[in-house]
């Protein structure tokens, strides 16, 4: 359902963020000052770093249950995917990881995706799909088009179920929608039950909010959200295409969503414009507006972490539910 008044002023007024999270913004700001851009050091030498646990994020332990699988995808590419399920799950969750198209890896997100499975009851099925620079568009999009497929023909004799839903953070929320609308339009399928749509770029040719950001290191700049969209869409001349920026494609037909957004996100015009357009296209969805909150913060310790991860749980499993019912 709706909520009746997302858009509260009083979330945006600087009162409204809390001393914690003013505090935990302050450390992103230092951490994130520590490291070398990765345009400048190469994108392999931060997804080592980040792969060791350095880089400003929170260290993600590694799942014992975690299994990894590998499918077929276009042109023969072999994709894997992350899996961690509980017995017996409810449904079953694709999840697609963030990191500006060119960072990131399914292996990171095992912390979440226990939470998830916990919590929502889903199997978690995380794309491992390929990133920039050295595959530029559409070698991420098509990996993830893939898995959705293999999912939606799999899902069943795999894991006992074929209720599905979607998300991911940033590029993974980006990647989602795309996803979203390919196997709409592609293969005629529009069985995922609900998108998890967290801090989501969705106009690469940048919102107002992307463009006024400005240069203070709160995990996401201008000029980072400038350089990730220039490594992912090499060559590629029409930014609002919409299997590259889905806020300008047709979103009749998409599931029930969840938009979950911080106030001091670059991307917040992303969720704000993304989440009325939704609605417009006669689907529904909520949004949840974290005061304070930056790019990436359900992966920081804190209230409005806690409580933005909670809603995702609740959501998830609700949808999942009604999809039986």
């Amino acid at each position: 359902m709706q909520d009746r008044n997302p858009l509260d002023p009083a979330l945006f007024r600087p009162e409204a963020i809390s001393a914690e999270t003013r505090l935990i913004n302050e450390a992103i700001v230092k951490a994130f000052s520590a490291f070398p851009e990765w345009w400048e050091i190469g994108a392999q030498a931060v997804r080592d770093a980040r792969a060791r646990g350095d880089g400003g994020f929170p260290p993600a332990p590694k799942s014992g249950r975690a299994r990894t699988i590998h499918i077929g995808g276009k042109g023969g590419h072999k994709i894997p995917l992350r899996i961690i399920a509980p017995d017996n799950p409810r449904g079953v969750y694709l999840h697609i990881h963030g990191g500006g198209w060119v960072l990131g890896a399914a292996d990171q997100q095992d912390p979440m995706l226990e939470r998830i499975a916990h919590n929502a009851g889903l199997a978690c099925v995380s794309v491992e799909y390929r990133l920039a620079p050295e595959h530029p568009y559409p070698a991420g999009p098509d990996d993830c088009e893939a898995a959705a497929l293999w999912l939606a023909r799999n899902a069943e004799a795999e894991f006992g179920t074929d209720r599905l839903a979607i998300g991911g953070e940033s590029a993974g929320g980006h990647l989602s929608a795309v996803t979203l609308l390919r196997m709409r339009d592609r293969h005629g399928y529009t069985g995922f039950r609900a998108a998890n749509l967290v801090f989501g770029a969705f106009d690469m040719s940048m919102t107002p909010s992307q463009k006024a950001f400005g240069d203070e290191r709160l995990v996401l700049r201008t000029i980072d959200i400038e350089k990730f969209a220039d490594a992912f869409l090499k060559g590629q001349p029409d930014r609002r295409h919409p299997d590259i920026s889905p806020l300008y494609a047709d979103l009749a037909g998409m599931p029930p969503a969840l938009f979950t957004i911080g106030t001091r996100d670059a991307l917040l015009d992303d969720t704000l414009f993304m989440h009325a357009r939704w609605i417009a296209a006669g689907n529904e969805a909520e949004i949840s507006i974290q005061p304070g909150g930056a790019h990436g913060f359900v992966a920081f310790p804190g209230a409005i972490a806690a409580a933005a991860n909670e809603r995702i749980d609740t959501f998830l499993k609700r949808a999942v539910a009604q999809a039986g019912s």
